[in-house]
Order: C-alpha cells, then structure tokens, then sequence
C-alpha cells in the first residue's frame, strides 16, 4: 500500500504531486496576505497596514529643514542659515527650503531627538536599515515583509526603488521570498527601470506555465532530498512570485493612465542635477510608491542618495530640497485624498545629520553628526503636527525625547501591530531581531 503523497510524486511524472503543492503553495500565500506568517497572532492592535521609507541617503541637514535653530545671545554660534516660519495650525518650524512639504506641517509628526551610534555613512545607513552597524543582517523591510506577508499574492511584500546597496533591500538568512524587489539600481534611469527576468513574449502565458511546471517539479525533487533547505525552497516560491507578478507589475510601472496634472505636481522627469544633488527622477520614485501601496505592497522603499553635502552647503541642500519637495507633498496629498494616510506610514530621514553652520562667517562647509538629527512620520497612526525632543540649541546632541533607531524600528513594528521581541528567527544557533539584543522602546508618545 503507497501514500497518497508517494503516488502523486510517482504518477504522470510527478505532475500531480506539483500540481497540489502549486495549489497548497497559493493557498497559503493568500492567507499570507491577511495574517502574519511568522507570528502566530497580533501582538498589539495594529494601526497602519504598510510603510513608505523616504531614505534621504547622506544626511540632511536638520536645522535647514526642520529644527529650527535661530541666534541666541551676542555671539553667533552654528544654526540656521536658512529661513524658517511656523505652518498650519499647529505651528511645526518648517524651513523656507520645503514650501511644498510644509503645506502639510498638520500631518507631520517630527522627532528632533533621533541619535545613532556612529557619524560614519556606511555603518550608520547599515544600522537605519538592519538594526546593526557593522555585520550582514536582514533590512528592515525584509522583516516587515517576513512578519506580515504581502496583501496582494501577486506582487512582493517589499519593493526597493533607486537603491545603491544591497543592504537596502537583502533578507541575509531570512528566507528568499522576504528579500525585497530592487527596481533601479546605482542611478539607473528610473523612466526605464524594470523588475528584471518576469517579462517575455516569446512564448504564450500557458507554454511558460507549463515550461516552469517542469523546472519546478525538477527543483521540489531537489528539495526534497534536502529537507529544511530554507534558500531553495525561498528560491521556488521567488520563482513562482515571478510568474505571478507577470500580470500585475509592468502595469503598475506604466505611468501612460496618469494624468499630466499629477505627472506635474509629482515632477515626473524633472532630474537636477547640482552639486552632490543627483538626477534620480524622485518624483517617478514617489508615483509608483503610491501605486505600489494602493496594489498591496507591504514596505516600500524610495530612496534619494545625494545628501552628503560638505562643500558648498546652501547650493546642494537647495538643489535636493527643491528635488524632494513637491513630490513628497504630492504624494501624502494623494494618500490623505484615497483615505490611505490613515493605515500607511510614511517616514522621511537618513542615516545622520549634520553640524549647524555659523551664519555670516563666510564658511559653507559641513560634516556628520549622528548625536541630533531629525526623522518624521506621517499618517499610520502618529499625531499630526506634532514635535517630539528637542536638540540643544546649536542642534549638536538630543537633550530630550532621544530616539535611537532601535528605539524608531520597535515602534515602526508596533505602529504595524508587532511587538519588536517577538518578531524572530532563528540563524547560527540564536533568535535574532530587527531590533537587535539591546533595549529598545517603543515611542508611545508619537501615537495619536
């Protein structure tokens, strides 16, 4: 007498056994989309479904943006070299540098007491997106996409727009699936970057259906051979995710159906290029952030590299102000206009800030400073127009209401319904976290 399983595997090639697996494979992805895959439960009642990772790579410049620093005393000291005025009604210091952004100070929720653990880029960028500084660890939208599946079975729970490291979008040792999807690399012209190896048109959708049948069934022979092989089987399930995103992505990244009025206030293929300012096309970057999130994906990632401005401060902080402004305004315009702000957050920063400048020394020149720096959030659950800590006054070091990026991952997890410690998986004989094995908090106080 044979088992049920053994004859599906023995009879008609196998097809039968790959035929169930295909279709318990789908099940599951789609229950995916609705509970949590790692977690048995909700840990807390979640408030935002996905996240918007603005990543501002470099380090803006916080008290040209949105810490103000204004002259205190008879002797100048570094601050402010740029105008700032009190917007919307809840009066947040937003910089002359951000008119658009600043339109919507009332759905801005504002930490000045962010702090890191090291000035140097690479450690601290690795750091904002792992947990950790100096050793490979999945990114924080691997986690999330590991923690909360995808909401919609066709497409990936992570995309990574304009990344420059792998670090950005890599899930190390979770499994394959939870890796995120990179579309535009290194400055790669965004008007023609596409989701690589899901496209084709030399053979019909049923042909390539049955071409990957054969392979698949060749790999889930190969898997089981070798049981608990986490990366082949991330490996078949990234295939099978290939092919059902066939039908859904190349749509989602043809902009043709958008109006010329929000290619316009997005910026569409408006590309400065100034200074350390470089030609990204953020405001592609943003519109198709925006359709992702309508479509279900869980995390998705835009990033703008240009903000390691050392010379000639006011000319390249201008330049990549002017650059992100509009298209981040537009993009919470459309979010709040669709009723998505409420459950997607939206978080803006990079790695560090950076020292004040002494206005009226002649001086243009700046450096890092991880010790106070700024983040905000909007929409997801935040307080609106709110600020949270505060720098000392020449915006050196948070003196109060210090957030350190431990302490920001714990409440984007908890924002998302997840308790940080739970959030694990097992790899080289430990539990690991997002949030690593040191305390971290989460801020109540930015919950409205």
């Amino acid at each position: 007498m044979i088992s049920r399983r053994t004859m599906l595997q023995t009879a008609s090639c196998g097809f039968g056994y790959l035929a169930m697996q295909s279709l318990c494979q789908l099940q599951a992805t789609t229950a995916n989309a609705a509970t949590p895959i790692s977690l048995s439960h909700p840990t807390v009642r979640p408030r935002a479904k996905r996240v918007i990772f603005l990543c501002m790579s470099g380090g803006p410049a916080q008290m040209d943006t949105f810490d103000y620093k204004p002259q205190t005393g008879k002797k100048k000291h570094p601050g402010s070299v740029f105008p700032f005025a009190q917007r919307g009604e809840s009066g947040l210091w937003i910089s002359d540098l951000m008119p658009e952004t600043a339109k919507h100070a009332d759905r801005l929720c504002v930490i000045n007491g962010m702090h890191a653990d090291t000035g140097n880029h690479a450690q601290s960028f690795l750091q904002l997106h792992t947990g950790e500084k100096l050793r490979k660890r999945p990114s924080m939208g691997s986690w999330i996409s590991y923690g909360l599946g995808t909401e919609n079975a066709n497409l990936p729970g992570f995309v990574s727009l304009n990344a420059a490291k792998p670090s950005v979008y890599s899930s190390v040792f979770l499994p394959t699936e939870f890796a995120g999807t990179p579309i535009g690399t290194n400055g790669e012209d965004m008007s023609q970057a596409r989701i690589r190896d899901i496209s084709g048109t030399h053979l019909p959708e049923d042909i390539k259906r049955r071409q990957l049948d054969f392979v698949q069934a060749m790999n889930r022979d190969h898997l089981d051979a070798r049981p608990g092989d986490a990366v082949l089987d991330g490996v078949i399930e990234s295939m099978e995710l290939a092919f059902r995103m066939q039908s859904t992505a190349p749509e989602l990244l043809d902009l043709s159906n958008e109006t010329e009025a929000t290619l316009e206030r997005y910026r569409v293929g408006k590309k400065l290029s100034v200074g350390t300012c470089r030609p990204t096309d953020f405001g592609r970057q943003c519109l198709l952030a925006r359709r992702f999130a309508e479509a279900g994906v869980r995390f998705i990632e835009v990033n703008h590299g240009s903000w390691d401005q050392h010379n000639d401060h006011r000319r390249d902080l201008k330049a990549n102000c002017e650059t992100v402004d509009a298209p981040i305004a537009a993009l919470l315009e459309d979010l709040a206009a669709r009723g998505m702000l409420e459950d997607t957050l939206v978080v803006w920063g990079g790695e560090f800030g950076r020292p004040g400048l002494v206005p009226g020394d002649g001086k243009d020149v700046s450096g890092h400073n991880s010790s106070g720096f700024t983040f905000w959030l909007a929409g997801g659950g935040t307080k609106q127009g709110y600020t949270h800590g505060k720098t000392n006054e020449i915006g050196s070091r948070a003196v109060e209401g210090k957030v350190h990026f431990r302490d920001l991952h714990a409440t984007i997890l908890h924002l998302l319904g997840i308790d940080h410690q739970q959030l694990t998986f097992e790899h080289g004989g430990r539990l690991h976290r997002l949030t690593g094995h040191e305390e971290a908090k989460v801020v109540h106080e930015l919950f409205a």
